[in-house]
């Protein structure tokens, strides 16, 4: 897996996605050989930063780097317009210039934050990308989506921003925590599911391995999304079309996290949830065949899916529907698989059928 280097090309940007075994211990040399400032502000939460913070510093002071370090708390309740104020302060008050890097070290939220911030500070300077959960290595790091939340729903404030460079290092991923590791594997899923047929097959042939972690399998999965990620970046950079098949699962999923305040389920748990019930939508619809709706539940069902809190309703998920950013008008939009590899993009209207399949999730535990 060492020295994998892919490179994300649009219209607009060229970036390197750099997968590289202990990658975070060289970071320094990877940035000097991108940027000319000497300043940078580092950006992780503060359980990452224990873990890695120290050899990502030290990497970055011995090739000559004036670090500003700043950490956040864990957690979806960071993604604020008010950290990102704190963010900017810091920034300032390190002196960064226009050719000054944000780095973001940590899962998706201290990546979304510190992209938000790197996307407005000085109307934009360098963002590089540091990904340590595997969500975040095969699926926000990689595509430029940067947001903070807002009271009434999730990612509502954002922009499209890509990367100067992403680098991934594998082995942070012993560190994870099993539901975290899970909750990844679900996005990983999603490219096979509606990207990449090839992917899909081999997650099927490999998906046990996959779960047990192993490196070779581990490092198929994350080659494998990073790929399938970049060629639908690069195909729709601003989500104007083809780029929403990405949001498979998360219509719901986005929705459930909301409805439980973002401090019940991870990010790919709630996913899963929305997967599965996208593919039973699609089956309902005619969209998709039993067939091939049985074989990716088949895959899907070798994550374990988290059971709801006590006391959720459909009523309330639905409540939160609403408020999608995706929804057009009064129309709710969906990401459904038609076969294996392929989504089709389409308003729902059927509020029964929505119903239906949120409390199909609810009453199952």
């Amino acid at each position: 897996m060492s020295g994998y280097n892919l490179q994300v090309k649009t219209a607009g940007f060229n970036y390197r996605v750099l997968i590289e075994e202990n990658g975070l211990s060289r970071v320094g040399k990877s940035l000097r050989l991108l940027f000319p400032s000497t300043r940078t502000l580092l950006i992780s939460d503060r359980t990452v930063y224990k873990l890695y913070g120290e050899v990502v510093l030290q990497s970055l002071v011995e090739q000559g780097w004036q670090v500003e370090v700043l950490s956040i708390e864990p957690g979806e309740q960071s993604k604020t317009l008010d950290q990102a104020a704190r963010l900017y302060d810091a920034a300032v008050e390190a002196g960064l210039d226009r050719n000054s890097p944000v780095i973001a070290l940590g899962g998706g939220v201290p990546g979304d934050l510190a992209g938000f911030v790197a996307a407005t500070y000085l109307r934009g300077v360098p963002l590089v990308m540091l990904p340590t959960s595997l969500l975040a290595q095969v699926d926000s790091s990689v595509g430029g989506k940067v947001a903070v939340n807002h009271p009434r729903g999730k990612n509502l404030i954002g922009a499209i921003y890509p990367p100067g460079i992403v680098i991934i290092d594998p082995l942070v991923l012993k560190s994870l925590p099993g539901d975290q590791f899970q909750a990844g594997l679900a996005e990983v899923l999603k490219y096979g599911i509606v990207v990449d047929s090839s992917f899909f097959y081999w997650l099927e042939k490999h998906i046990i391995e996959l779960l047990k972690a192993e490196p070779s399998a581990l490092a198929g999965a994350i080659s494998g999304s990073v790929k399938a990620k970049a060629a639908v970046v690069e195909q729709d950079e601003y989500e104007n079309n083809y780029r929403r098949v990405l949001n498979f699962g998360h219509t719901i999923g986005h929705a459930l996290e909301a409805a439980t305040n973002y401090n019940y389920y991870l990010h790919g748990e709630a996913v899963l949830i929305g997967m599965f019930a996208a593919v039973d939508m699609a089956e309902t619809l005619a969209v998709l065949n039993d067939k091939q709706g049985g074989r990716i539940r088949n895959l899907l069902d070798q994550i374990l899916l988290k059971k709801p809190p006590a006391g959720l309703t459909a009523e309330a998920v639905i409540d939160k529907l609403r408020q999608d950013k995706k929804r057009r008008e009064d129309d709710l939009i969906f990401v459904l698989p038609k076969e294996i590899g392929e989504a089709a993009i389409m308003p729902v209207n059927d509020r029964v059928l929505i119903k239906e399949v949120i409390e199909n999730y609810l009453n199952k535990h």
